[in-house]
């Protein structure tokens, strides 16, 4: 896993430029049946930006296929014409912006085919996790999804998948079966620990984008349809006290309790419970998949401990899990950074308190501060995991920020690398990818994994795209 500069445009992509109004949009046209896009056409703008609007991509060509074949020929064609190759889904986790070249958009990739059977999926490269829900669901089966239901399923994946059901179940890389890949010289292949096996063990966690173009996966299912799941909201101003208490109380949990203390910014608006609007508060959240009486009774301890200002811990159907995270459905422009933590020292705890707090009458920079207990069959994985790093510390850590304004965007960029260094002391140095955007993610991509890994996957990535083509990616 190489880390590179991003990637200046190759030198034909003048010449594309001038071309692609005429002869080269015309010809990857006649490949695919999807559309073909070039700068200035109807849908370039939509078709090049994701959920995290921060990030733009200012590509050549965008290809949507339709279909597995569309992919197959758009990548034929970047290499018939010398050009790099970016891949997007719905664009929550943005990498090396994709200037010049071409930027296939897998978005129309949405097919979900379930088994309950083998309770198995099989998912399209644009499939978000709530189409994954919508068919699943009727099984009783759930799959091993994130914070958000708008996050693509393969993205989300191929960075590991840290979701709700982590600690009992691991990370959703661990659930795969196998993958469609289109390589980066349009060679069509089933990725599967047998037939492939140094592929297949790459793309489970070690990022997205760098080894060809992922058109679907297959993935396991959990027998999960009822879960106990929620937050507890107390005063921003007890947040240390509540952080330490956690730190302190979550290792002692069973694995059946995914759980994580936040320090949560909220706005001033109608969907917010109104005792929480545009207040600043500290969060007891996180998900039982066990015996639901038992989790009440653990999640009764805090209750006990002190009275929430509101209590939104309860049973729900796993269908709703985006309740725990409420994340954003819109698209945002954000900035987000991740560190591990083996254990969680006192000053630790004060430096993420007084970061994610604003001072009295102050805007605040960062909206969220969530520290995730992992551990469990997350830690159990790590060993022969490509993500080693990024799934042995004890608690993780994820800073998000909205940048609402392009006039703060330097402040808020500030804020989290002055933060990431106030914490240099405390943390194992490791990156989670999935908690990790834009030039950040480029840069630390190879904290992910151990030196070992990382020499395997560089070697992988030479063999796969020699030229490489695919230089948009995290390897």
């Amino acid at each position: 896993m190489t880390i590179r500069p991003a990637a200046s445009p190759p030198e034909n992509t003048e010449r594309l430029v001038v071309r692609t109004r005429t002869s080269v949009l015309a010809q990857l046209r006649d490949r695919i049946a999807g559309d073909v896009l070039g700068p200035g056409d109807p849908g370039y703008l939509e078709a090049r930006s994701g959920f995290n609007r921060l990030g733009c991509h200012r590509p050549a060509v965008i290809a949507l296929p339709d279909n597995h074949f569309d992919v197959v020929e758009a990548v034929r064609f970047a290499a018939d014409e010398d050009l790099r190759i970016a891949v997007q889904a719905t664009g929550h986790g943005t990498g090396r912006p994709a200037d010049g070249g071409l930027l296939i958009n897998t978005s129309r990739l949405t097919s979900v085919i379930v088994d309950p059977v083998t309770r198995r999926v099989r998912i399209g490269a644009g499939a978000t996790w709530q189409m994954v829900l919508d068919a699943a669901v009727p099984y009783g089966l759930a799959p091993l999804m994130g914070s958000s239901s708008a996050v693509g399923a393969v993205g989300y994946t191929l960075g590991g998948g840290f979701g709700w059901l982590g600690r009992r179940h691991g990370l959703c890389a661990d659930t795969v079966r196998s993958f469609d890949l289109v390589t980066p010289d349009g060679t069509p292949i089933r990725v599967t620990d047998a037939s492939f096996p140094d592929v297949f063990w790459a793309l489970r966690g070690g990022g997205a984008g760098s080894l060809g173009v992922v058109t679907s996966m297959e993935i396991d299912l959990a027998d999960v349809s009822t879960v106990y799941a929620g937050n507890l909201f107390y005063p921003a101003t007890d947040a240390e006290e509540i952080i330490r208490r956690f730190r302190d109380w979550a290792p002692a949990q069973s694995e059946q309790l995914t759980s994580a203390v936040a320090v949560l910014n909220l706005p001033p608006t109608d969907d917010v419970p109104e005792p929480l609007r545009g207040r600043s508060v500290a969060v007891l959240r996180g998900c039982w998949c066990g015996d639901v009486d038992t989790g009440r009774a653990v999640v009764d301890e805090w209750r006990r401990w002190r009275r929430p200002v509101v209590d939104a811990w309860d049973v729900m159907p796993f269908a709703a899990v985006d309740a725990i995270s409420m994340h954003p459905t819109e698209p945002t422009p954000v900035m987000v950074t991740t560190e591990w933590f083996d254990d969680l020292p006192d000053a630790a705890v004060d430096i993420i308190a007084r970061r994610v707090r604003p001072p009295a009458a102050t805007a605040p920079l960062i909206v969220s501060g969530e520290i995730r207990h992992a551990g469990g069959a997350i830690a159990r994985g790590a060993r022969y995991a490509v993500n080693d790093r990024a799934r042995s510390g004890r608690f993780l850590l994820g800073l998000v920020a909205v940048v609402g304004d392009p006039q703060v965007a330097l402040a808020v960029e500030s804020t989290l690398r002055v933060t990431r260094t106030e914490l240099a002391p405390y943390v194992t140095g490791a990156a989670y990818l999935n908690f990790t955007s834009g030039t950040e993610r480029a840069g630390r991509a190879a904290d992910a994994v151990s030196a070992e890994h990382r020499r395997r996957l560089t070697e992988i990535k030479n063999a796969l795209d020699p030229a490489d083509r695919f230089c948009h990616g995290d390897i």
